[in-house]
Parts: structure tokens; C-alpha cells; sequence
């Protein structure tokens, strides 16, 4: 007689359900786990037994078996402890085997029995809810998986708790969902001193999520302005939370099972590897840009990343999602960020102050920049010069907008777009409208077009710039609130467009 027990494999976000089987036969005593198991899944045997031992249930005196299905799948890491001692339970008819196989199972056993947390309860608490199961987690973790609402979740601490539970004598309740997590003090626009047409360029950004490049020499507040980008974004919505709190699950990010609606803000260190930012290494995990979905990615001393890190961005930002392929994973991550890179004109930092820039001026700017690829440089909506702020000038009184006024017309503009593209699946901000869709929506008057053909034939725009100004264009007047893209919005979006002088 076989018995069952179900959990679930990790590929990318998607949790495939996985059929824990277990098979007592006579024969030499042995306990055997088969079905591809990496290290981790090999080891849970001696977690089992030991955690068996310490509540005095005695393992048969036959062969043991375990088959995780189906057996090409790649079964890694420490959650499949649980659903392994289930199946093993109910084979000798400790637990009743209907009930095991009603569940879905993850969950670390400790030597003693208790449950630890493991990665991965939310897209786990999904895959039970697709299955109609109900989900077995730790109790540490039945907070974070209680969010699915579909899904009766459970959350035992120990396994003593989870065989009372299933053999009816004490019988757990419903996860509740942990908090929702206030959002850290953001940091406001008006702490910076003037830079007027960076905090322009930042509210641009952020309501139609366009990808924006700063140079500026050190000191000129590219940091500070960025780390500001997150105070005038709106709110996470549900769909978007939920998108968002799948990957930090399974990076085991969410604390105590609360889900945050402010935005990710990642900001990897230049020395970061590829693995590292595009996700990858062992199992194939997430990387900063998918950490960063819906969120904003910030890339400061940009040309120093190595050039195969920066060359590797290009592919993710067009199509919003990364594929992670090894040897033996190819899993696909969802990425649609807001990047933020910020870089300074030249090596020494100081190009543009005669007093103090070093003697290979202004080859050493040309050679700097020129670390970042024409079709990356491509790429970026945004382009914007930061001079330093003088002496002077932080003596000043705050002037300038608030972070609040300046998210209500964010909120305001994405509003728009949400109403503009609600028909539209896979679309919800300009900077994702392409083809016939940007046609549509952001054809400029008759005055804007002749302006732009202008443009395009004196600095030679590539079609993919020609499509980006358009895009940046329907994203200044929805700032101003008007339906149609004139002649103001295109020269402001061609301004952001040529403002380095690099190539378009």
C-alpha cells in the first residue's frame, strides 16, 4: 500500500505540485528517497528519523521508500521534510491517509520536531489553492501563506501539533494574514536644494515608470534625489503586492508574514556579480531586478558595474521579465522596474570644474561614459545632467514642492493610465505602450510633429528613441491633465532626450 502526501517544487515564482510517495516493503531495513533530490532533500531521511525518534515513533523494521513525482522535476531544498514524514506516517497508519492527501505539505523539521520557517509559503499557499487543498506550514509562516485568501491554511509548530491536528484530537484554526507593514519615513523632495530640473525629471519617472540616467560630478545629490524617488511613487495595488511579495517570499524576505504596499528599492553595490543582479547561482534565484519589480532599481556609480552585468539589463528592460538559464534550471522572473542609474561625467568626477579636473580632459569623460553601450544608453527615457549645488545655496530656506504634492500628480497620472489601458492586458503604464497602442495614444498635434521630424533628421533619433520621446511626451501631459500630446510636451520630452549629448 502506497501512501500519499503532496507539496511543491520552486521554478521561478510557479510552484509545481509534487506527489510524495511512500512504499513499506520486506527486505533489508533502509530508508530511501528517490525522484531527483539534491543534498538538502537527501538529508531530510535523518531529520525524519531523528524527529520521529524524539516523540518515541518507531520507524518499521522494512524497507523505506520515497519517490518524489514526477522524478525529472529537480526537488531542492529543506521544505520537503514535512510532507516526507507525513507520507511516512500515514503509511503506518498513524495518520489517516485521506487526510494527508487532502493537504498540501512544506516545512524544515528540526531534530526535535519542531517546524522551522522555510522560503516560499505564499507561491506555495498558491499552488494549494489552484489544487483545492488545503496548505500544512510552519507556524512561522502561516501569516505570509494566510494571504491567499482561497486557501484554508494551517500552521502547526511542531509535528506533534500536525498529527493532533489530522488525527481530529486537537485540531489547529485558520492562519489569519499578518499586517500590512507601514511604510518607512519617506524622505522629501524639498530636503533637497535646488536641482529643479532633476526633481522634474524624478516626477516624470515616476508617473509613467521611465528609466532615467543622471551624470553629475560627486556631491551634486544624484544619491539623494533618487532616494527620494520612492516618497512620490504610488502605492502598491493588490495585484501588484501580491506579484511582488511572490519573489520576496521565495528569497525569504517577508518578516512575520507582512506584506508592504510602498515600492521595492533596491540599490546593488557596483562589485555585485551577475548572479547577483540578474538572478542565478545555485537554484537559480532571483536577482535585484526581479527583487525590484514594481518597484525601482537604483544603479549608482553606473559605468563601473562589470560590462557584461550592464549588457545583460537590455533584454530585461524591453520585455519586463528575465529568463535564468543553467544547467540544469530555466526559470523565468517577472522584472518591470524603474531604473535609476547614476554616473559621474569622468573617472576623476570633476569634468566640468577646470580647477580640479585631472589632465586627460575630456578624453577621460569620453572614455568613462563611454563604458555604457550605445543600445543601453538607448534605452534610457530620461537623460539628465546634475551640477553641483553651490556653497551658498545650502544656506538657503527649502524651496520647491513637497513629496506630497508631488505624488498626487503621480497618483493623478497613473490614475490615467489605468483607466487609458484597462482593456489593454500587459499594459499599465505608458512606458510599456508599443505599435498600433503608442500611435493611439500619443500622436502629437501637427505643430509637435514637425517638431520631433526635426529633431529626428538634425540628431539622427533611432526608431527606438523616435517611440520613447513619444512615450515620454504622453507622460508630461498627463502630468498637465491633457488629452492630447502638443507641441510643450514633445520639446520638454526631446530636451530629457538630447540633454547629454550622446547617442540616440
Amino acid at each position: 500500500m502506497v501512501a500519499r502526501a503532496y507539496t511543491v517544487a520552486f521554478e521561478g515564482i510557479e510552484a509545481r505540485l509534487v506527489e510524495v510517495q511512500c512504499a513499506l516493503a520486506p527486505g533489508m531495513p533502509g530508508f530511501a528517497i528517490v525522484g531527483l533530490p539534491d543534498k538538502a532533500v537527501s538529508e531530510a531521511r535523518e531529520r525524519v528519523r531523528a524527529a520521529l525518534a524524539a516523540l518515541s515513533i518507531a520507524l518499521p523494521s522494512k524497507k523505506i521508500t520515497i519517490n518524489l513525482s514526477p522524478a525529472d522535476l529537480p526537488k531542492e531544498g529543506s521544505h520537503f521534510d514535512l510532507p516526507i514524514a507525513l507520507a511516512l506516517l500515514a503509511a503506518i497508519d498513524i495518520l489517516p491517509k485521506e487526510e494527508v492527501e487532502a493537504s498540501v505539505a512544506i516545512g524544515e523539521l528540526s531534530l526535535d520536531g519542531r517546524l522551522v520557517a522555510v522560503a516560499g509559503a505564499l507561491p506555495a499557499a498558491m499552488a494549494a489553492a489552484e489544487e483545492d487543498r488545503s496548505l500544512i506550514c510552519p507556524a512561522a509562516c502561516g501569516a505570509e501563506a494566510a494571504w491567499v485568501g482561497a486557501v484554508t491554511v494551517h500552521a502547526p509548530a511542531s509535528l506533534t501539533e500536525a498529527i493532533r491536528h489530522f488525527t481530529g484530537q486537537s485540531p489547529l484554526p485558520a492562519a489569519r494574514p499578518g499586517e500590512v507593514t507601514a511604510a518607512a519615513a519617506a524622505r522629501d523632495l524639498r530636503d533637497v536644494k535646488g536641482q529643479e530640473k532633476a526633481k522634474r525629471a524624478l516626477e516624470i519617472a515616476a508617473a509613467g515608470r521611465h528609466h532615467l540616467l543622471m551624470v553629475g560630478a560627486p556631491g551634486s545629490g544624484k544619491s539623494m534625489l533618487a532616494a527620494r524617488l520612492p516618497g512620490i511613487l504610488p502605492p502598491l495595488s493588490p495585484a501588484e503586492a501580491l506579484e511582488t511579495s511572490m519573489i520576496q517570499s521565495l528569497s525569504g524576505l517577508i518578516r512575520e508574514g507582512g506584506i508592504s504596499r510602498s515600492r521595492p528599492f533596491c540599490e546593488p553595490h557596483h562589485t555585485a556579480s551577475m548572479a547577483a543582479i540578474v538572478g542565478g547561482g545555485r537554484g537559480a534565484k532571483p536577482g535585484e531586478i526581479s527583487l525590484a519589480h514594481n518597484g525601482v532599481l537604483f544603479m549608482d556609480e553606473f559605468p563601473e558595474f562589470p560590462r557584461a552585468v550592464l549588457e545583460t539589463l537590455r533584454q530585461p528592460i524591453e520585455t519586463g521579465e528575465v529568463v535564468v538559464a543553467r544547467a540544469n534550471a530555466h526559470v523565468r522572473y517577472p522584472c518591470r522596474f524603474l531604473l535609476v542609474a547614476a554616473a559621474n561625467p569622468c573617472k576623476c568626477g570633476y569634468l566640468g570644474d577646470a580647477s580640479r579636473a585631472c589632465a586627460r580632459v575630456p578624453a577621460c569623460g569620453e572614455d568613462y561614459l563611454g563604458r555604457i553601450s550605445g543600445p543601453l544608453m538607448d534605452r534610457f527615457d530620461l537623460r539628465i545632467e546634475v551640477p553641483p549645488v553651490a556653497y551658498a545655496d545650502l544656506d538657503l530656506p527649502a524651496t520647491g514642492e513637497d513629496s506630497t504634492t508631488v505624488a498626487a500628480r503621480v497618483q493623478a497620472a497613473r490614475t490615467r493610465q489605468a483607466e487609458r489601458f484597462a482593456n489593454l492586458p500587459g499594459i499599465r503604464v505608458n512606458a510599456e505602450a508599443e505599435g498600433s497602442v503608442l500611435e493611439q495614444i500619443a500622436t502629437p498635434d501637427a505643430e509637435g510633429r514637425a517638431m520631433l521630424s526635426r529633431v529626428a533628421e538634425r540628431f539622427g533619433l533611432s526608431a527606438r528613441g523616435y517611440h520613447r520621446v513619444l512615450r515620454v511626451a504622453r507622460t508630461i501631459a498627463d502630468l498637465d491633465g491633457a488629452e492630447t500630446v502638443r507641441a510643450p510636451h514633445v520639446a520638454e520630452a526631446v530636451a530629457y532626450r538630447l540633454s547629454l549629448r550622446a547617442g540616440q
